[in-house]
């Protein structure tokens, strides 16, 4: 990975324009319109939270709590709240952690595994209709250059974050 510039360097309009493009489609992505409609078309009935929760789990399960926050970005007691919800839901389940037996990891049920399939058809039938007239190469190149440009932001982050402070 290349060297990033200098933080007081100014973007490049390049960039500056991607940011325009990521922020419109970001908001759009997080309207609460938006979630309501996709809610009603998957019929699962969980807030926001918990559809982005139920997501990353999905994606790489199962994980540690600390794990799930980390990936999100949000406080730990966030996903402490939003994890007994999904569980009584029946959408999770915690299993012991093979490396810790002391902690625990958050896996999908089948329920929850059928629930963010559905999630997940709802909102490609949606971007299917919205970029009907893409062509299959413009979709498969944009497709591999979103992977490519979220691989980055992981890597970006991960760097980011202050080293844990050790203690005596």
């Amino acid at each position: 990975m290349p060297t990033p510039p200098p933080p007081d360097t100014p973007a490049s309009p390049e960039v500056a324009e991607i940011e325009r493009a990521f922020t419109r489609i970001t908001y759009l992505g997080t309207r609460a319109r938006r979630h309501d409609r996709l809610r009603a078309l998957a019929e699962v009935p969980l807030d926001r939270a918990a559809v982005a929760l139920l997501r990353q789990i999905a994606d790489a399960e199962p994980l540690r709590p600390g794990e799930l926050a980390q990936r999100l970005g949000v406080e730990a007691s966030h996903v402490t709240r939003t994890v007994p919800q999904l569980e009584k839901a029946g959408y999770v389940s915690r299993v012991p952690d093979p490396d810790d037996r002391r902690a625990q990891r958050i896996r999908l049920t089948e329920e929850g595994r059928r629930a963010i399939d559905r999630i997940r058809e709802a909102g490609a039938r949606g971007m299917q209709s919205a970029l009907a007239h893409w062509s299959p190469e413009d979709l498969r190149q944009l497709a591999t250059l979103f992977h490519r440009m979220a691989d980055d932001f992981v890597a970006y982050a991960a760097d980011e974050e202050p080293e844990p402070r050790v203690t005596a």
